[in-house]
Formats: C-alpha cells, structure tokens, sequence
C-alpha cells in the first residue's frame, strides 16, 4: 500500500474535500474554521493534486472544482499503518494499549472498542 501520509494543513483540506465531495479553493477557505490564506489552500491543494489525494476537474465560473481520488478509510488506515510502524514497532496493539493508558480514550469510546472486539469474535 502506498503511503498516503497528510500534513494537518493537507487533513483539513481534505476533510472539506471529503465532506463536501466537489470543491472549489474558495469553498475550502468559507469551511475551514481558522484563517488561511487564499493562496495557502490553492497551494495545499496543488500539493494534494501532486501527491493523488484529488484531481481537478471542470471550472465553476472562473474556479476549477476538484474531488477526491482517495476516501477517508484509506487515508485512515495508511495513516495509522505509519503511526504504528513509526511510534510502536509496527504494532498498533501497542498503540491502541498507549492509548488507553494515557487516558486518550473515553469511556463511551472502550465499550465501542468492546463491542467491534466482541462482534469480530462471535464473526469467527
């Protein structure tokens, strides 16, 4: 699997990408919360364009709309493939055990963790 590796900047780009699934440079700008440049997104997304995150495609007006080339779950999951391999050894038990630990994880979020775990049990 390729890596498919984002900066923060290039997350909240995408996850206007994702959501909205057709956008223009100046929609990514009107949803990100936080100021950013005009000239910041265009250039973030010229660098998701380059790495295969999204294409551009016809213009709306005078702006190109670009879509995206990879989903959400696997930017997630390559993601977390590079974390584990990165911080823990390749073992995302580790990482999920880490988690825990350091209290990164709810209540509400362990007992979903039961519930997938004891679901892909009874699936065996």
């Amino acid at each position: 699997m390729r890596k498919l590796s984002l900066t923060t900047c290039e997350a909240e780009v995408m996850n206007v990408v994702w959501a909205q699934k057709a956008v223009t440079v100046q929609d990514v700008v009107d949803a990100i919360p936080r100021p950013l440049a005009y000239t910041t997104v265009m250039t973030t997304m010229k660098i998701l364009e380059d790495k295969g995150f999204i294409e551009r495609g016809e213009k709306r007006g005078r702006a190109y709309v670009y879509r995206p080339l990879v989903s959400c779950e696997s930017a997630s999951r390559s993601t977390v493939s590079e974390m584990a391999n990165r911080f823990f050894d390749g073992s995302v038990k580790s990482m999920v055990l880490s988690m825990i630990k350091t209290k990164q994880i709810t209540t509400e979020d362990l007992a979903e963790l039961r519930a997938a775990i004891d679901s892909l049990e009874n699936a065996k």
